[in-house]
C-alpha cells in the first residue's frame, strides 16, 4: 500500500464533516431558498438520503476490496482498460472539483476581507498550506480533522445562539404550503455535496477499525444534515423571503448580531471558521486526488506529485469559471447532476457489477466442486 498511515473510524467521519459543510454553509442556503421558500430547512432532510447511499455504496465495495481504493478496484471490476478510464474519470472529477473548492475560498476571501489582495494570491496560499498537510500523510488530516471539528461546531452554535434576538419564527409558515415539491427541489443542490461521501472510499482502507467505519460514516451524513437544517432555519428567521437574494446568506445573516451594542461585527469570527473548515475540505480533496493518480499510475509514492498538483489544482481555480456570478450558476445548475452521475452513478455501477461478478464466480465453482 502506498500509504502506511492509519485512522480511526472517528476520523474519518470528523474528516468528511468539514469535506460537507465547509463550501455548503456559504452559497447551499441561497439556491435551496430561490426553490424551497420558506420550506428551506426541509430540503437538507431529503438530500441526506444521497449522502446515507453514498457511504452504504463506498463501505459495500470496501467489503468486497477491502486492501484498495475505489481507483484499484475499478480495474478488478471492470479489467484493466476500462477500470483505467473509470479512474481517469475520476481524477479529472477531483481535480476539478478541488480546482472549484479554491475559487469559492478565494472569491469569498477577497470580495469580504482583503479587498486588494490579488485572487491568485488568497488561492495559492490556500494550496500551499494545503499541500504540506497532504505531504504529511492520512494520520496528520485525520489529526488535524480531530482539532479542528470541535471548534467549527461550536463556533456554528454560539453563532446560532447569538442570532436568537433577531430570529422570528413566523418566517417559516406556512409550512408546506404548496405541498412537499418545493423542499424536493431544494433539496437537489444539496444532494451534490452530500455525494461528496464517496471520498470515504480513498479513506477506508485506512481505517483501523474498519467495523466501526459504516456507522461512523451514517454519523457523520446526520451530523452534516443537522448542521445544514439549523443553518438554514437561522438565516430563514433572520431574513426571511429575502434569503434567495444574498450570496452568502448565512454570512450576511451573522451581521445581525448586535449583544448590548458590545458584541458584534464577529465576521473575523465567522471568516476564521470557514477558513478553517475550507482547509480540511481542500486538503481531504487534495489527498483523494495525489493518492489515487499516484495509484493510477502505479507509483511508489505519491508525495512526488504533491506540488505538481497543486499547481494544477491552482490553474483549474483560475480556469473554473470567470466570475462568482457564473460559479454560483453553474453550481444552482448542473453542477448536481454532474456531481451525482459521478459519486454516485458510476459507483453504482460498480457495486452491481462487482457482485454480479461474485456471484457468477460462486456458481462456477460449485459446478466444478
Amino acid at each position: 500500500m502506498i500509504e502506511k498511515g492509519k485512522i480511526s473510524a472517528a476520523q474519518m467521519g470528523m474528516m468528511m464533516y468539514p469535506t460537507i459543510i465547509a463550501t455548503a454553509i456559504l452559497l447551499v442556503p441561497a439556491i435551496t431558498a430561490r426553490h424551497a421558500k420558506q420550506d428551506m430547512w426541509l430540503s437538507p432532510l431529503w438530500a441526506s438520503l444521497i449522502g446515507f447511499l453514498t457511504v452504504h455504496i463506498a463501505v459495500r465495495l470496501h467489503q468486497l476490496y477491502p486492501e484498495k481504493t475505489i481507483i484499484e478496484y475499478s480495474e478488478d471490476i471492470l479489467g484493466k482498460f476500462l477500470g483505467k478510464v473509470i479512474g481517469l474519470i475520476f481524477l479529472f472529477y477531483y481535480l476539478n472539483a478541488n480546482g472549484i473548492i479554491i475559487r469559492e475560498y478565494g472569491e469569498f476571501v477577497v470580495g469580504n476581507f482583503l479587498f486588494y489582495t490579488p485572487l491568485v494570491v488568497v488561492m495559492g496560499s490556500m494550496v500551499l498550506a494545503c499541500s504540506f498537510a497532504v505531504r504529511s500523510g492520512v494520520e496528520v488530516i485525520g489529526r488535524l480533522a480531530q482539532m479542528i471539528v470541535p471548534i467549527v461546531i461550536i463556533l456554528i452554535v454560539i453563532n446560532i445562539i447569538l442570532l436568537i434576538p433577531d430570529m422570528e419564527a413566523v418566517n417559516m409558515f406556512p409550512i408546506m404550503e404548496k405541498g412537499i415539491m418545493p423542499s424536493l427541489k431544494g433539496s437537489i443542490i444539496p444532494q451534490g455535496w452530500f455525494s461528496e461521501f464517496l471520498l470515504t472510499a480513498f479513506l477506508l482502507p485506512y481505517v483501523a477499525d474498519r467495523n466501526k467505519a459504516k456507522r461512523w460514516g451514517m454519523i457523520a451524513v446526520i451530523a452534516v444534515m443537522l448542521t445544514l437544517s439549523f443553518i438554514n432555519i437561522a438565516v430563514l428567521f433572520v431574513l426571511g423571503g429575502i434569503t434567495d437574494r444574498f450570496t452568502y446568506p448565512a454570512f450576511s445573516a451573522v451581521r445581525y448580531i448586535s449583544i448590548a451594542d458590545f458584541l458584534e461585527h464577529i465576521e473575523a469570527i465567522v471568516m476564521a471558521l470557514w477558513v478553517a473548515g475550507v482547509f480540511m475540505k481542500v486538503a481531504v480533496f487534495y489527498y483523494a486526488l495525489v493518492l489515487g493518480t499516484a495509484q493510477w499510475l502505479n507509483l511508489e509514492d505519491y508525495r512526488p506529485i504533491i506540488f505538481p498538483m497543486g499547481f494544477l489544482i491552482l490553474l483549474f481555480a483560475v480556469w473554473s469559471a470567470p466570475s462568482l456570478m457564473e460559479l454560483a450558476h453553474h453550481l444552482g445548475s448542473t453542477s448536481p447532476f454532474y456531481r451525482i452521475s459521478i459519486q454516485v452513478g458510476i459507483p453504482l455501477l460498480l457495486l452491481f457489477i462487482a457482485k454480479w461478478r461474485k456471484r457468477a464466480n460462486n456458481q462456477k465453482l460449485t459446478q466444478q466442486g
